[in-house]
């Protein structure tokens, strides 16, 4: 699944990096922003979750019920840790804060 990792304020967004999920789920790169580079505020996930299923060969219907997921979220302390899942079907999503 693409993926794109956005820093937000307010109105505005700025892209911090774009990437594909392994079959893992996972960014194959590893840490997303390191440590040292992390920052407290506020992000966004934007996940092209249409795309993900339409390349698998998912009968979809026009439009898509869930095209792009987007989930913002806020880093109040930068020396922890931070996860962020997405749970997905073509119909529903959660997330959660993981360890």
């Amino acid at each position: 699944m693409a993926v794109t990792l956005l820093a937000t304020d307010g109105a505005t967004a700025q892209v911090l990096k774009q990437f594909v999920l392994n079959a893992d789920g996972r960014n194959p790169d590893g840490l997303l922003i390191d440590h040292a580079a992390l920052r407290p505020g506020t992000y966004r996930f934007e996940f092209d979750v249409a795309g993900y299923f339409e390349a698998r060969g998912v009968d979809l219907p026009k439009p898509n019920f869930l095209n792009r997921v987007g989930i913002d979220f806020g880093v109040a302390q930068a020396d922890a840790h931070y996860h962020v899942p997405l749970l997905v079907s073509p119909w529903s999503y959660s997330t959660y804060r993981g360890s």
